[in-house]
């Protein structure tokens, strides 16, 4: 199966014409973050795992952004974003690509972790307009819609997750999903042989 790495680099390619910057494995964003922030964020996790509060990506990221820059500022590891956007209108896309289906445990891992680059940002500027959220660049239950049940309760689906289409129309404009599903149709022929081994060694591992 196709990692993420290739559909980083022609997630990167496709969003070049339409905003102004497009860059995958991301490392400028700042590593720094505010302990004011860090407990915010476990208060929003916490709320959502005890169905205390239902997800609100907007309202997450104002609390967030609201205590950036208050208490100790701590060092934590520089985070490597798969792919990262900035618009014409300067909000900033910060993408985590998945292509496994996830767990409900690995599911609040993500969540935190883009809450976590919300934080970051906002030591640095506060007033930011940012997204974070997970891309899944295929749909693995083709022809059938994508299953996001898993996702609700913790994440903020209209806000929060681009599944297959949405995200590369995304990127590129209207039918950018149709014409890119021609052209890996065009090189998986050329490579017929080395997909279907790799798809027979997934399928192996999952049983």
């Amino acid at each position: 199966m196709l990692g993420t790495s290739v559909f980083e680099q022609v997630a990167a390619i496709i969003a070049e014409s339409k905003f102004n910057r497009a860059i995958s494995q991301y490392t400028e964003l700042n590593n720094k973050i505010s302990e004011q922030a860090q407990a915010e964020i476990q208060r929003i996790i916490d709320d959502l795992r005890t169905t205390k509060a239902k997800p609100n990506k907007p309202d997450e990221i104002t609390k967030i952004l609201s205590v950036s820059q208050r208490g100790n500022i701590k060092e934590v590891r520089q985070p490597r974003i798969d792919l990262f956007l900035e618009s014409v209108d300067g909000t900033e896309y910060y993408f985590d690509l998945k292509t496994a289906k996830p767990n409900i445990d690995e599911i609040v891992g993500f969540k935190r972790k883009i809450l976590e680059w919300v934080a970051m940002r906002g030591v640095e500027n506060s007033r930011v307009k940012i997204y974070t959220g997970l891309a899944i660049p295929y749909n693995p239950y083709e022809p059938n819609p994508y299953e996001r049940w898993t996702f609700q309760g913790m994440f903020d689906l209209p806000n929060e997750l681009m599944v297959a289409e949405e995200f590369w129309d995304f990127l590129g404009g209207p039918k950018t999903y149709e014409h890119l599903l021609q052209v890996f149709e065009e090189v998986g022929i050329e490579l017929r042989p080395e997909i279907d081994d790799k798809f027979k060694r997934f399928n192996a591992s999952n049983e």
